[in-house]
């Protein structure tokens, strides 16, 4: 599976990029809040264009599948308990979603996990309990789906969930343990990383991890500090990914090709090398705009900046948080 064959990434990262597409019509990089103030917001954006978005399954090891196409990354486990999802992708795509889930298997859904609040990760979450789903959650995923939320980035006012769309089954512990399908499935809630809400789930019997929007496989992620993001929280989770698996592991990203050990270590110290140079330049006293004239992600740009999050907005980003 190639990063330009799957459609949900070229797709899902639009949601945190339009800033291309804006540079060719105003001459100029602008702030994320800007740019999304310049153009119809990409959260109707994304939704919309997964009417037509196919949906693609990947097959890995233990039950385990992976469907793209519709927001983040889905991970499904089927077996005699029924399917576990973790993610929930785009409402509308949920006639494609619901064909290859049936060509999985004949389980009805029974579980989904959220892996944080995001719309593009939770946005299914409604239709998916109608099927039977019981929705499994950290407590701050509930919080920001029960409640307005903007984030101001997006340029976007989230209105309260629907009640039948909110997790009902609430993390009490940061780790946690399920059995399905033969499985020991960990949870691990990261602290505040993408989010304040992000958790990975451990196939552990598979040794295949999901670990949501803490890694973003090639390209340059969106941090939302709007609801408790942080460059240091994700390079801290980054670095929780790397000891919690070995080099056999399979790793699920939020968004991206499916990955392994190495590519979380290729992650983790790009986002450290771009945070000490963003940190340096800005200690010395230079503006956002004479910070991204310095190119200080030159270094990783012909491996994370050439598809949707150009380096001159993830350089925002990271500025905003050193």
């Amino acid at each position: 599976m190639t990063k330009h064959s799957n459609a949900l990434s070229r797709r899902g990262f639009c949601l945190c990029c339009l800033g291309a597409a804006t540079f060719a019509t105003t001459g100029g990089w602008l702030t994320p809040r800007e740019v999304f103030a310049a153009a119809e917001s990409q959260v109707n954006i994304i939704r919309r264009a997964a009417v037509t978005a196919d949906i693609t399954t990947t097959k890995l090891r233990g039950g385990v599948s992976v469907l793209t196409g519709s927001g983040g990354n889905v991970g499904v486990i089927a077996g005699k308990d029924g399917k576990l999802l973790v993610d929930a992708g785009i409402t509308a795509t949920r006639t494609r979603i619901e064909k290859a889930l049936s060509d999985i298997g004949p389980e009805p859904i029974t579980h989904l996990v959220n892996t944080h609040w995001h719309f593009d990760h939770t946005d299914g979450n409604e239709w998916l309990n109608s099927e039977g789903a019981a929705i499994l959650a950290h407590p701050n995923t509930l919080k920001h789906l029960a409640s307005a939320v903007r984030v101001d980035d997006w340029n976007f006012d989230f209105p309260p969930s629907p009640k039948s769309a909110l997790p009902t089954q609430i993390m009490k512990n940061d780790k946690e343990m399920l059995r399905h399908n033969g499985q020991s499935i960990a949870l691990k809630y990261y602290g505040p990383a993408h989010t304040d809400s992000d958790i990975s789930v451990f196939f552990e019997e598979s040794n295949i991890i999901h670990v949501g929007d803490t890694l973003w496989n090639g390209i340059y992620p969106f941090i939302d500090y709007s609801t408790g993001g942080s460059i240091d929280g994700q390079i801290n989770a980054a670095e929780a990914d790397i000891k919690m698996i070995d080099k056999e592991t399979l790793v699920i990203p939020g968004h991206g090709d499916i990955g392994n050990r190495q590519d979380l270590i290729v992650w983790r110290d790009m986002l450290v090398g771009a945070r000490e140079n963003v940190a340096k330049l800005k200690k010395d006293g230079r503006t956002v705009e004479e910070t991204i004239a310095a190119n200080p992600t030159e270094k990783w740009d012909a491996k994370f900046g050439q598809w949707v999050i150009p380096p001159a907005l993830f350089t925002r980003c990271v500025y905003e948080g050193v």
